[in-house]
């Protein structure tokens, strides 16, 4: 029987193990945000590379967020049309097209089109950079590493999620005006007038701070699987492949938590 117990237990010593190692992988994570926090918060600030993040994050998305945000206005404008019809409810579809697009789908749909084009390649970026020691280079040159990749990364994304959110916002709204307004034959005046009367700030600074957020989670989740590549290219290319898996986990799941909390 003592020799069997050892034997017994060893499914319960593999599960404490798994935990442990997934609570140490959480606490670098988090130390990780924690670090980047930190020094964002003393000087100097690299200004150069911040804009330099801002249109590698921001500006070279700016296509398909363009582009996706029609589609999707166009796409809630006929659906919700036809559904609203139904009830006879159809000058109800502009502010239906904005509260959808302005509470959830603008700054998830946003955040996971980022995420897809720029977080990944941010993640390959300073994946290439740690296989090849260039962030150790600037270790060994007394230059702090965060300081010059992450942090101005953080930033960008805090700044270029919203604003891209309102692109998107304002592009998808007009392609719902599109297809509700010049195809199925309502009413101009009353698809932005209804809009008008239902859509209020506490949906705009909803949809603000999800984008905010998601900026920020984004952007944390490339930089810090990065920065912890395996090695060679396949270390690269799985380090890519799971930035952009748990970003856009996170995302949802910070997406219904958020729209928990707030009004």
């Amino acid at each position: 029987m003592n020799g069997q117990l050892p034997l017994l237990l060893r499914p319960v010593e593999r599960l404490g193990d798994g935990a442990l190692s997934i609570v140490e992988s959480l606490g670098r994570f988090g130390g990780f945000l924690g670090q980047a926090i930190g020094i964002m918060l003393t000087p100097p600030f690299k200004w150069r590379a911040f804009v330099d993040r801002i249109n590698y994050i921001g500006f070279r998305s700016l296509l398909i967020i363009l582009l996706t945000g029609a589609f999707t206005g166009m796409v809630l404008g006929l659906q919700l049309y036809l559904t609203l019809s139904r009830f006879g409810s159809e000058a109800f579809l502009g502010p239906a097209v904005a509260l959808a697009l302005i509470r959830e789908l603008g700054p998830v749909l946003a955040a996971l089109m980022v995420t897809g084009r720029a977080g990944s390649a941010l993640t390959a970026e300073l994946g290439i950079m740690r296989i090849t020691e260039q962030i150790d280079a600037l270790t060994v040159m007394a230059l702090n590493p965060l300081r010059y990749l992450v942090v101005p990364s953080l930033l960008a994304g805090l700044v270029s999620f919203p604003l891209m959110t309102a692109l998107f916002d304002t592009v998808g709204i007009f392609g719902g005006y599109l297809v509700g307004v010049k195809l199925l034959g309502l009413s101009e005046g009353t698809y932005f007038g209804e809009m008008q009367t239902f859509v209020h700030m506490d949906d705009i600074m909803m949809g603000f701070w999800k984008s905010a957020l998601f900026g920020v989670v984004v952007t944390w989740v490339a930089t810090y699987k990065g920065f912890n590549v395996g090695h060679g290219a396949e270390g690269v290319a799985r380090a890519t492949t799971q930035s952009v898996v748990l970003a856009s986990v996170l995302i949802l799941v910070w997406d219904y938590f958020l729209g928990s909390v707030l009004p």
